[in-house]
């Protein structure tokens, strides 16, 4: 069977599909949540820490292969690619504190 760098999308669709799909009275309690507050801070932390570690890895991927190919451009194309990496790292950073907070405060 061929991999298509479309399964893992289509994959993830469904999953969703089928948590939006189960019915909100399955969920229902007396005046409380009952924990889901907390796995929605879970999975939404989850996802996260994996899109930035992806959009890292790319970044990081594409980084070196450009210095690979024009080693004396090394310098500017450093330069050029720490903003874009600070900024995802910050992303990340302030919705996994987002995530926690919503665990921590509930």
């Amino acid at each position: 069977m061929k991999f298509s760098s479309k399964q893992p999308l289509f994959a993830l669709l469904f999953v969703l599909a089928i948590f939006l799909a189960a019915p909100v009275a399955a969920f229902a309690q007396g005046g409380e949540s009952g924990g889901l507050h907390y796995f929605g801070a879970a999975v939404g932390g989850g996802i996260v820490v994996v899109g930035a570690a992806i959009g890292i890895g790319r970044l990081t991927a594409a980084a070196v292969e450009s210095i690979a190919r024009q080693p004396q451009a090394a310098r500017d194309i450093q330069s050029a690619f720490q903003l874009p990496l600070f900024l995802l790292e910050g992303v990340a950073v302030i919705a996994v504190v987002g995530c926690l907070l919503i665990i921590l405060t509930k």
